[in-house]
């Protein structure tokens, strides 16, 4: 009977042991925000930290890089890290990389057992101790060489062979083949050519965003358009705007305004028809929204003569982002499921206890047409971005979606690495930090209100070391809506104060017009809203003859000239024995600026500023004033300082240096 033929065999697939896990633990990598869950901030140019803890058992030697892939890149570049406290038996491994481009980075370390350093280093010791006979350990580096010698290239295998042979050879003393093996430049050949067999790298990439410079270093300037003239004469405005040093001009709501319940002067309910309202109540029918501009500011091209004529003197303009609407927007008619509605079916007005806005209307993120809402937001910014506009004011993003921020801000710099977002948002701390880790650039802070000594040290040591990472203060030294107890009160004195504290505790601040004219009159006692209100109705603003004009402009000057006062980390507080000043030095590289400051409006204050050692100045120095040029000399340890009101309320001193 004839058999079924048997079936083909199948060949088993080959198995291969899986390797053994990595033997070396990486942790704590820094600069690390939430475990990685959000990105640290860096500006282009800056150099980047690295640092992480690194072990394995027993005694190997490690070697470790960073490793960086740049947005739009599929290259990852390598950068050492060295072994930095391997004195005192530590585990730490530094070094960095240069941010060269915008945008989002990523980055990873990885780390490797160094077989022939270690047979090396093991080799070293034995023959400094004086042991002869290591013939078992000469053979162990000639299976090491034998390796690298296939791995390496050109010049470097030629040494490596040549090291092979002499150990191999049984004619060779062991103390020459003692001296090959330890031969530096054999070293140098075999790093260049590693084995990385036993490495172990992060579980994930980490990321880090890199900004442009204006992110970390800038000065503005605020204004409303209307009280200038519109688009175009706020173009002739900008040559002396410039002229006084400013890096960035910032417009309030430059959009069509509402008419329905338009407030009026000093905020009050009823407005005459001449008032012209509130720039944030965005919307008027038949003309337009966000989209658009206010006709009585000009047409969209002035806006581009604007833009054009900024860039021509340096300046970028920032514009203010509301997401709030007047009762005469469109969107209200045209998708009026996008707002938040009474159960009665009635709009309710924007609140902010005890402020009411019964002139403007909030969005509602979490809509049924939450995502149509949020697409139109990021275009509304994608289309100002093709105006010409790169840097964007956001009014009350923490009354907003944190969702759509992190959303938005990401598409929008993904596309347009270079635009920048600060933040308007004075409220709880962990809010304000949350909003800066989820991609704002720049945010305000609570400077206006930090008045003494001690709140001035302790506030700026906090943004400057402990939340340097991820958030930007932007020290404005008054906004609209803040006109301080102090600058109410403290006359011309206070407010050039707080103007050399802005301009040189923060590598970013600011102004509203008025600043320079030492506007101080409040609307009612205990108020800081201004009197007259510039929200609510046009002045008619100049620069020429405002007092603290030479003031702003050599505190510019200095800011432009010297690289300690564009960085925020850099700071050191000095004593003065007196609680009248503030005294502090800023230093980048060679380039030290030492502030000092009378915080009393009214009488004079004298201290000795107490210069510590461990700055590395020379023992004794000689500084000049930026303000007046005058100089004196100074030392390390205490230096006698008298600063009167009405006389000279600040020192700025560059360190002379040769």
């Amino acid at each position: 009977m004839k058999q079924d033929p048997a079936p083909p065999t199948r060949a088993s697939p080959k198995r291969t042991k899986p390797a053994a896990p990595p033997r070396i633990v990486i942790l704590a990598p820094e600069p690390l925000i939430d475990g990685g869950r959000y990105a640290p901030k860096r500006t282009v140019g800056e150099e980047v930290a690295i640092k992480a803890t690194i072990f394995a058992d027993g005694h190997d030697v490690l070697k470790a890089v960073v490793k960086v892939k740049a947005p739009n890149s599929r290259k990852w570049v390598e950068h050492p890290l060295a072994h930095i406290d391997k004195d005192v038996a530590g585990d730490t491994y530094a070094g960095g990389f240069p941010v060269e481009a915008l945008g989002r980075h990523q980055w990873t370390i990885e780390a490797w057992i160094d077989a022939f350093a270690s047979w090396r280093e093991e080799l070293r010791r034995k023959v400094d101790f004086g042991e002869t006979e290591l013939a078992g350990e000469l053979s162990e580096g000639v299976l090491l060489l034998d390796a690298a010698k296939e791995r390496a290239k050109g010049g470097d295998r030629k040494i490596i062979k040549n090291a092979l042979e002499t150990l191999s050879d049984p004619e060779v003393d062991e103390p020459l083949k003692h001296q090959a093996a330890l031969d530096p430049e054999l070293a140098a050949a075999i790093d260049r050519y590693p084995d990385r067999s036993q490495s172990a790298t992060l579980d994930e990439p980490l990321v880090l965003d890199a900004d442009p410079e204006r992110a970390r270093f800038g000065s503005w300037y605020e204004l409303f358009p209307r009280s200038w003239g519109g688009f175009k004469g706020t173009a002739e405005a900008v040559p002396q705007i410039a002229a006084l040093g400013f890096d960035v001009l910032y417009l309030t709501p430059i959009h069509p305004i509402g008419v329905t319940n338009r407030k009026g002067p000093n905020n009050t309910l009823t407005a005459g028809p001449e008032d012209p309202g509130s720039p944030w109540a965005i919307g008027m029918k038949g003309v337009g929204g966000h989209e658009a501009v206010h006709p009585e500011l000009g047409t969209l091209e002035d806006f581009a003569d604007l833009v054009r004529t900024a860039d021509e003197h340096g300046l970028q303009i920032a514009i203010d982002f509301a997401i709030q609407c007047s009762a005469d927007h469109p969107w209200l008619t045209e998708h009026p499921e996008w707002f938040h509605r009474r159960p009665d079916g009635s709009l309710k007005y924007a609140e902010n206890p005890p402020k009411k806005y019964q002139d403007i209307y909030n969005v509602n993120f979490q809509c049924e047409d939450w995502k149509g809402l949020w697409n139109t937001l990021r275009d509304i910014v994608l289309l100002w971005v093709q105006r010409g506009v790169k840097v964007f004011r956001v009014d009350n993003p923490h009354t907003k979606s944190f969702a759509f921020w992190e959303w938005m801000i990401a598409e929008v710099r993904a596309k347009h690495p270079d635009t920048i977002f600060l933040a308007e948002a004075f409220t709880r701390r962990a809010v304000m930090r949350t909003l800066a880790k989820l991609g704002f650039n720049q945010s305000y802070t609570y400077f206006t209100w930090q008045y003494s000594r001690w709140e001035l040290e302790q506030y700026v040591q906090e943004l400057a070391y402990e939340t340097a990472d991820y958030y930007r203060p932007n020290f404005f030294a008054n906004t609209p809506d803040i006109l301080t107890e102090q600058l109410q009160h403290g006359g011309r004195a206070m407010f050039e104060a707080r103007l050399v504290l802005a301009a040189t505790l923060s590598p970013t601040y600011g102004i509203y017009s008025g600043y320079e004219w030492i506007e101080h009159t409040a609307v009612k006692p205990g108020s800081e809203e201004y009197l007259d209100s510039e929200k609510y109705e046009a002045k008619q603003r100049t620069l020429d003859g405002a007092p603290l004009n030479g003031l702003i402009r050599l505190l510019n000057e200095a800011r432009g000239a010297h690289p300690a006062l564009q960085h925020l980390s850099n700071i050191t507080f000095l004593d003065t024995q007196n609680d009248g000043l503030i005294a502090y030095i800023k230093q980048t590289g060679d380039d030290a600026v030492l502030a000092v400051v009378c915080l009393d409006p009214q009488w004079a204050q004298e201290g000795s500023v107490h210069v510590p050692d461990h700055l590395g100045l020379p023992w004794e120095f000689q500084v000049q004033d930026l303000l007046d040029g005058s100089r004196y000399d100074w030392h390390v340890g205490p230096n006698y300082v008298r600063l009167a009101p009405g006389d000279r309320q600040a020192h700025l001193f560059r360190v002379v240096r040769g």
